[in-house]
Formats: C-alpha cells, structure tokens, sequence
C-alpha cells in the first residue's frame, strides 16, 4: 500500500512538474519584422533572459504587413512598420496604445526620435531603427558634384541611373527636387512630378528594389537612390562609392515597433520591446544590421569605428538639409496610384 501511495505521490510530482515546465516553454511570443532585419542571436538571448520563446516572421514591404494583419487569421504580438503606416494602423484601430510604465527603457530614445509627426503624442510607436535617403554613386564615373537630386535628370548619365520601384519614394524625390512636400495633395504639384519622371525615364537604368544595391557595387550603374542603411554597407563593398542627401531635402524615415490590438500577450511584447531599447542590445543589432542608425543614447559610442565614425550611419542631424516622414494619405493614395501606373506606362 505504501509502495502504490508513494508511487502516485511520485506520479502527481512529476505531472506538476511537468506542467510548471509546459507552462513556461509555452509563454510566446509572435513578432514580424522586415526580413534580415534583427540579429538571430538577439532571439536566443532574450529567450534564455526571459523564458519567453519568440516566434518570428518576416514580410517585404509595409503593404504586405497592412494585408497580413487585415486579411488573415495570424496574430502578432509585436510588429515593425514604417512612419505612414504606424499612422494608417492607429487611424483604423489595429494597434493599442502602449503601456510606457512598462517601458522604462524608453527613456534612453533620443529626444528628437520622440513624439514622431505620425505619432504626435508617442502612444503606439517605439524606434526601432531610423534613417534617410539619398543618392549612392560612384566617385571615379560621376564628375559632376553630387548636391541635389538634379543629378538624377543629368542626361550626361544615361542608363547610369537607378530609381526605386516604389510609388512614395520616387514621387517623392521628384516632389523635393520641385521644392514641394513629399507628402503633397496638390494636383498641380503632383503633375508636375509626373511629368518630370515620365520625361527622366530615358535616361533610366531601372527602376529596382534591394537588387539595386548590387548594380551599383559591380559598377553597371553610378548613381542610385539609396537608404542609408544599405548605402553604407554598399561602401563598405566598393571603396568608390559614396552617400549624400541633397540639398533640396529628403525622408527620414523610421521603423517602430507596435503593439497590435489583437495581441495574445501583450505583457511579452513590452518585454521584447523593453530588450529591444537595452544599449547593449541596440549595439548588437545595429552591429548586425550595418548602417541603420539606433534610436537609443550613447549606442554609436560601443560600435566598431567604421559605423560611429559614419556620416551616413550617424549624421549630425542639425546640419542636414530638411528632412520629412512619410504621413498616410488616406484616400488621396489612389491619386499616388494613378500616377504611378500612368508612370509605369508611359513610353517616349
């Protein structure tokens, strides 16, 4: 008798144990981020500090983030998208507002990171990365100086130019080089931008996304629209390279993370969140990602010389020519729409 009690005594230890460690192995949480876009090792580390297991996806673009978290069943604790898109996801109620309390680290952000124009108050959004855009080229190929976006419609560069194949950002440029917002809702000032585009396309090499990058590092094209992030590890690979935002203004852009409100395990998502602003943390994945500026104090002081010591990865923002964050649209998007298929279609 005293055999089987100790025998079911054992049995009811070892379910309670079994149980306490299901419980903790199941605490988890579900991030999706830009793909490439995080240290791996960063998961491993927070998992063993925490105990909480990080399921993490990747998507491509902002759009595809809108659609996964609109359109499908998935749901995520943490995501990462951009400035206009935090604004567009907060307008339409598919993220909460963050509990700063848990946060604490917050307060190692950049004053001039907080209270972004898209999230005027810092409800939402906590920087993940930041950074600008502007032109790469090719020191030894482009003899003209290379101050404003004009150098992109200089004929002399024929088939040496690379455009974004995205709608914001190549609207955009033309928009700056007229001297108009990024942003702009004017009609007029948005056929003005068509036009030049449609009338700078033969002088195009392509219009392209990442595999830009590599064009310009072989030297198949000299001058390229280009983030910072990615222009800085361009010129760690060819040594001719070099990174300018001209004079006539640019994005700066950031990447945020959010909280949706569908979240299963919003305790978890402030802790990675949290993890995500220690400097040492910071100094990893900014190490990992080469080029893309931390939001947070002091990290640019723990990373190699080649990264601190970089104007592109770490400017003096003061003495950059004005720069602007992509605002959501709303409707007023479809016009984008339009101009951009009409760009796309047209031929001369």
């Amino acid at each position: 008798m005293k055999k089987i009690i100790l025998a079911l005594s054992l049995l009811m230890l070892l379910t309670l144990t079994a149980c306490g460690k299901d419980k903790s192995a199941k605490e988890e949480i579900y991030v999706y981020n830009w793909g490439e876009y995080i240290d791996p090792q960063i998961l491993k580390d927070f998992q063993k500090e925490t105990g909480i297991k990080v399921n993490y996806d990747t998507y491509a673009s902002n759009e595809d983030l809108y659609i996964k978290m609109t359109q499908s069943q998935d749901k995520y604790d943490v995501v990462v998208p951009s400035d206009y898109m935090i604004e567009r996801l907060s307008k339409e109620g598919l993220i909460q507002e963050i509990n700063f309390k848990n946060i604490p680290n917050f307060d190692g952000v950049e004053d001039n990171l907080k209270n972004p124009t898209f999230d005027p108050e810092n409800k939402y959004s906590v920087p993940y990365f930041w950074g600008t855009v502007g032109i790469v080229y090719n020191k030894k190929e482009v003899t003209d100086p290379v101050d404003s976006w004009n150098i992109l419609w200089n004929e002399k560069y024929k088939d040496q130019i690379i455009m974004y194949n995205s709608q914001r950002d190549t609207i955009g440029i033309a928009l700056k080089r007229l001297g108009y917002s990024l942003n702009s809702t004017s009609e007029k000032e948005l056929q003005e931008a068509k036009e030049s585009l449609i009338a700078q396309k033969p002088l195009v090499y392509a219009y392209l996304d990442d595999d830009g990058r590599d064009v310009v590092v072989q030297g198949d094209a000299n001058l390229s629209v280009m983030y910072s992030g990615d222009a800085l590890l361009m010129m760690q690979q060819n040594k001719d390279l070099d990174y300018v935002v001209p004079k006539e203004g640019s994005n700066i852009w950031y990447d945020s993370m959010v909280i949706p409100k569908n979240a299963k395990n919003v305790s978890g998502a402030e802790k990675f969140i949290n993890y995500m602003l220690k400097p040492e943390v910071q100094a990893k994945n900014a190490e990992y990602c080469v080029g893309y500026t931390s939001p947070v104090k002091g990290v640019k002081d723990l990373l190699p010389d080649e990264i601190k010591s970089s104007k592109v990865a770490y400017p003096d923002v003061d003495k950059l020519p004005p720069l602007e964050a992509f605002r959501d649209l709303g409707d007023f998007i479809k016009v984008y729409d339009r101009i951009w298929t009409e760009i796309n279609a047209s031929n001369l």
